[in-house]
């Protein structure tokens, strides 16, 4: 019963879901957060990373024989899961070709290849953790462990897995023939959940944050129905409008290849993001529109409540008490917390009560005698010699605190 209890809770959590908020944060944290220039750097890192991606999935095969007849299934089942079939063949002859002369390089050619891998997964830890607003990252022994296992291991559990279902993946590879029945259709199905479960164990894992599994599957279901739509919008453009083929010639491949790349790291870090806010949609915490100042007035806020709090019993607040008196989500809360408690403003006690209410935050300045000018720095208009002369016009290096609160 547990199993179908997990499963109707989340199928609640998504009935739930406000998704015309989520569609408004989605829109607003890739503006502020800038994922079209992340995306476009974990394309490039991508790109590189690719032939050593390969050059090590052949040397697993390599190592166990037992797998190898079905290393041409595996590759051409994974290359034609996540990239357009327009272009799919192209794509796995390139890399086959590449990874075949950078398996006779020698230690330091190997070496320097491994390196752009780990990079690439380094990336996708650092910008991962970044969605999750995480300040405390994995032991760097810890994270390069766990991505060389997951490097290592993931072709094995593949070829496992092509071993049993051998048949049905090549006859989706075109070696055997049309499927019978509604064998294709599974076959489809059994792609679609592969896909989203690689992306849910992503979300699940690589964040140095407890996240939960009901959350993750909702950003591994989106990014996989997102690559679908994708490829089939990118097919129909590309054999309706055949553009790159006519300017490139036999080179097309290339910028194909990399506007795929990019789309797919969106759709990627659209996932994430979606992930990393479910808690705070499914809370029924509005949506708070950003603008100029909005840090500062924030703050503002955040210290009135803990001044409020200091002179009650609780002396101060959680992170879960300061987010619904402020009506936004954790992810808002938390940079403006660093800058407070960066000022020595604001202290965080950890010790968790008996009920496990978590870290509160407290009030550590007097407002009556504590100058506004820091935060009015830090947050609204940093003292630079362009502004000097509108900070010696103004009163804020005056201003007491207690004066705003």
């Amino acid at each position: 019963m547990r199993p179908l209890e997990t499963l109707q809770t989340w199928f609640d959590d998504v009935r739930s879901l406000r998704w015309r908020d989520a569609a408004h944060t989605l829109r607003e944290r890739f503006r502020e957060d800038r994922l079209g220039l992340t995306a476009s750097s974990l394309t490039f890192t991508t790109t590189i990373a690719l032939v050593p991606f390969i050059t090590v999935a052949l040397a697993i095969f390599t190592a166990f024989p037992m797998f190898a007849k079905f290393q041409d299934v595996l590759q051409k089942w994974l290359i034609q899961s996540l990239v357009p079939d327009n272009i799919a063949r192209q794509v796995l002859g390139y890399l086959s070709q590449f990874a075949g002369k950078a398996s006779k390089l020698g230690a330091a050619g190997l070496a320097a290849l491994l390196a752009s891998a780990l990079a690439l997964v380094f990336t996708i830890d650092r910008t991962l953790n970044s969605i999750w607003r995480v300040r405390t990252k994995r032991p760097f022994g810890q994270r390069v462990l766990i991505y060389w296992a997951a490097i290592t291991l993931g072709p094995l559990v593949l070829g496992v897995s092509l071993s049993v279902t051998s048949y049905v993946l090549s006859a989706s590879s075109g070696l055997v023939g049309e499927l019978p029945g509604g064998l294709r259709l599974l076959l489809d199905a059994l792609q679609f959940f592969l896909v989203a479960g690689g992306m849910a164990a992503m979300f699940r894992y690589v964040p140095n944050t407890y996240v939960r599994w009901g959350h993750a599957w909702m950003g591994g279901l989106l990014v996989s129905t997102g690559m679908e739509i994708a490829k089939k919008l990118l097919g129909f453009y590309l054999s309706k409008v055949p553009a790159y083929s006519l300017v490139y010639g036999a080179f097309a491949t290339v910028p194909i290849l990399l506007v795929w790349i990019y789309m797919a790291w969106v759709i990627v870090l659209l996932g994430a993001t979606l992930t990393a806010y479910v808690p705070s949609l499914l809370g029924g915490i509005p949506r708070r529109r950003s603008g100029q100042g909005w840090q500062f007035l924030l703050a503002l806020e955040l210290l009135r409540a803990l001044d409020t709090a200091a002179r009650g019993a609780a002396k101060g607040q959680t992170m879960a008490q300061l987010c619904g008196a402020m009506q936004t989500d954790t992810q808002r809360v938390e940079p403006v917390l660093e800058v407070l408690v960066a000022l020595d403003w604001v202290g965080q006690l950890n010790e968790a009560d008996g009920q496990g209410a978590g870290a509160r935050f407290v009030l550590l300045v007097d407002p009556a005698s504590t100058l506004l000018d820091p935060l009015v720095q830090q947050l609204l208009l940093p003292r630079t010699p362009v502004s000097e002369q509108l900070w010696a016009n103004g009163r804020w290096a005056a201003d007491r605190l207690r004066d705003v609160l």
